[in-house]
């Protein structure tokens, strides 16, 4: 008695007839409609891999960006850590960007593939095991083919500013002691960058890039109604690295009248980077929204919001 396979990819037993071609008594054809199956079931299982987005938030204070790093903690560590003890198993987290160091996300996609569909309630799991400065909002099946960073169609990023000294604040918005800041002329910088397209002199390695073009959809300053704390929000399809800081750099230089709005537009134009500005710190910054084709959920704003005033 052999096995025979039917085309439903079951086996059966059935007794083949007297064959010269045979192998310890299994026909050669056999032998390889044997193998086809088990190919085809590989290939099956890798074909419908199930992918699962994490929609989380993360307090960056503690941790040297999201990827993974050979000689520092990150983000990416310690979910990836987390996500092996819960599925017995190295499971990678395809993160939608980098991070930098002690930059913060309030919201974040991460995903994940898995072999069969995840029969438990992973975000109860996880939120038992991670620290408290990171959280799991949702767990979301996604089509197979969806991917958490080149899918991504825009991300927001949020900077904050406080101009008094306050310890609740040092690790979530960016203490700069000035006075008598410009507001208007920081808005109207903020206002040239949506018709701009090369951003070379707002990125810290530009070589690090194949180009330097990104389509700015919208920015937005922001002052709250005692003057003591600022928010600089800009959306686009992508980011160079450093590009945010840059610009804050560039922005407080425009509202302590050390650098004229004209003269800021000339540096974009001509992708000049100048070489004494320093970045602004980390600590103020925030992934604050990621958006695909086919997904775009609310971030949380939590204690960053503030009562505002107009400008303009």
């Amino acid at each position: 008695m052999d096995y025979h396979l039917k085309s439903n990819g079951i086996f059966d037993r059935k007794r083949f007839g007297d064959n010269q071609n045979s192998l310890g008594g299994l026909a050669l054809a056999d032998i390889e409609m044997v193998c086809d199956f088990f190919v085809s079931q590989i290939l099956l299982r890798i074909t419908l891999r199930m992918i699962y987005f994490l929609h989380i938030a993360y307090d960056g204070s503690k941790y040297r960006g999201w990827q993974r790093q050979p000689t520092a903690h990150t983000v990416q560590e310690e979910l990836e850590m987390h996500l092996k003890e819960v599925f017995k198993e190295k499971v990678t987290a395809f993160g939608c960007g980098r991070t930098d160091a002690q930059v913060h996300a309030s919201q974040y996609f991460v995903h994940i593939k898995r072999d069969e569909p995840i029969d438990f309630d992973l975000k109860f799991r996880l939120t038992m095991k991670l620290p408290t400065d990171i959280v799991v909002y949702d767990v979301l099946p996604m089509e197979d083919n969806c991917h958490a960073r080149y899918d991504a169609v825009s991300r927001t990023y949020d900077y904050f500013i406080h101009l008094f000294n306050d310890p609740f604040l040092a690790n979530y918005s960016s203490w700069y002691a000035l006075e008598n800041l410009d507001f208007e002329a920081m808005k109207l910088a903020v206002a040239l960058l949506p018709g701009k397209k090369d951003f070379m002199a707002v990125c810290k390695n530009p070589v690090s890039h194949k180009h330097t073009i990104c389509h700015v959809k919208s920015t937005e300053f922001t002052v709250s109604a005692d003057e003591t704390r600022l928010r600089f929000r800009i959306t686009a399809d992508r980011f160079l690295q450093g590009m945010v800081r840059l610009c804050v750099g560039f922005l407080l230089e425009v509202g302590r009248g050390r650098l004229p709005v004209s003269a800021f537009e000339s540096i974009l134009e001509k992708k000049e980077l100048l070489p004494n500005l320093r970045p602004a710190t980390p600590n103020g910054l925030y992934l604050s929204k990621v958006e695909y084709p086919y997904l775009s959920l609310e971030s949380k704003k939590g204690h960053r919001e503030f009562p505002t005033r107009a400008l303009g």
